[in-house]
């Protein structure tokens, strides 16, 4: 994988999305009056949407020349502008929509879809687009599911989160069942990002600072869920993708969850006994096993502390991503970023983080990149050279990557 002397670098975590105006032309014609009225109404508050920063989203040309500068190859595209309808991104709906409203906001994200279907299409082999759906229709999400088969994003399904709040069922609730079987069956991964599974939160500063200490919890919450609720098991084809929720908690948690899961099969007389052997009874596995056999980690600007995690959590879970074009991103400092999370560290194994086990996942054909990746990626010398504090750029402070 790669070419001999140069990492061929898929980034599996970018976000992107249509200008706003340009998501009409994607809407049934039904909705376009509607479109129209809330198009007039709304007005975009983030900056990273507005003028020269929001063309990222959506100029083609200019994306592919920014990732190649940062040498990388391909990348897996998460949503980031505002669909049609909505009033911020990556959000759940909120209880007290009408079924009107509902209906509105489906077309929104069917919009998102199919103009990012024909966004991977103008870098074909180079994108992997992950739709959108929603969970308060199951049928009209297996529907899309089918029809993101079809339209070749192998990026698979962005899964919603179900918080306290939300007035959807937990994420173990049978009610979704014809959704896990569907993604199986079309052989899509399941993707939950953090940021999509937070209860709503109130306005104040210190509102930020809980939403900032919470957000990676709330997120991880999906792993065990399914593992208990039977999920994985009854799915063992199914695969997970925790995105931006760092690496580090998957050791630990892993750990804890295995210990209730021994305690709940064996402890004769216990209260985990007593609560959780008829849940257990009906796993195969152990949930760091299904860790092992069906999940995966985005590794979001990834620091060198997480990468001395990599055999622990799986050198065949892990997959690099920078980000792009967010804030935080490690973009346009991604090269240094890499020296300063993986020098010293085995070509082979880099090349598996930083490229192979998307390539895998998200079915890019790494011998095309390949070819890429001799013109843009950077060489294993370069990336084996230890970042010293003073070649740190200053603007690349507001990357984690560089704590």
């Amino acid at each position: 994988m790669g070419s001999d002397e140069h990492y061929a670098i898929i980034s599996a975590d970018c976000h992107g999305g249509a200008e706003l105006l340009e998501y009409r032309d994607y809407l049934e014609h039904r909705y376009h009056e509607a479109f129209d009225d809330w198009a007039r109404h709304y007005t975009v508050h983030d900056k990273e949407l507005m003028g020269d920063e929001g063309g990222r989203n959506w100029d083609s040309a200019r994306r592919l020349a920014d990732l190649e500068r940062d040498g990388i190859v391909a990348e897996v595209v998460f949503p980031n502008t505002i669909p049609p309808f909505f009033q911020r991104r990556l959000a759940v709906e909120m209880p007290g929509a009408t079924e009107d409203h509902r209906e509105l906001r489906w077309a929104g994200l069917r919009a998102h879809n199919r103009w990012l279907a024909e966004f991977c299409a103008a870098a074909r082999g180079r994108r992997a687009g992950i739709a959108q759906i929603m969970l308060y229709d199951i049928d009209a999400a297996v529907r899309e599911v089918e029809w993101a088969a079809e339209a070749g994003l192998t990026g698979g399904i962005l899964l919603p989160g179900a918080p306290p709040g939300s007035g959807l069922e937990p994420l173990y609730s049978p009610v979704y069942e014809p959704l896990w079987q569907a993604c199986e069956d079309a052989d899509l991964p399941v993707n939950h990002h953090g940021g999509s599974a937070v209860p709503p939160m109130g306005g104040q500063p210190v509102d930020n600072v809980v939403f900032l200490l919470e957000v990676a919890w709330w997120a991880h919450r999906a792993l065990w869920h399914l593992i208990f609720g039977g999920v994985l098991d009854r799915h063992p084809a199914l695969q997970l993708v925790f995105t931006e929720q760092e690496t580090s908690w998957i050791p630990e948690t892993l750990g804890t969850l295995d210990y209730f899961f021994s305690r709940m099969g064996a402890s004769s007389g216990s209260q985990e006994q007593e609560w959780g052997a008829e849940v257990v009874g009906k796993l195969s596995l152990r949930p760091s096993e299904y860790w092992a056999r069906q999940c995966h980690v985005g590794s979001t600007f990834m620091r060198r502390a997480e990468a001395a995690l990599r055999h622990v959590v799986g050198v065949d879970k892990i997959m690099w991503a920078s980000d792009y074009p967010h804030k935080e991103s490690s973009f346009p400092f991604s090269r240094a970023a890499l020296r300063h999370t993986f020098a010293g560290i085995d070509a082979a194994e880099v090349q598996q983080m930083l490229g192979g086990n998307a390539a895998e996942l998200y079915r890019f054909d790494m011998r095309r990149l390949a070819e890429v990746a001799a013109r843009v990626g950077p060489s294993h010398e370069e990336i084996d050279r230890v970042l010293r504090a003073d070649e740190i750029p200053a603007e690349a402070a507001r990357c984690p990557a560089f704590d």
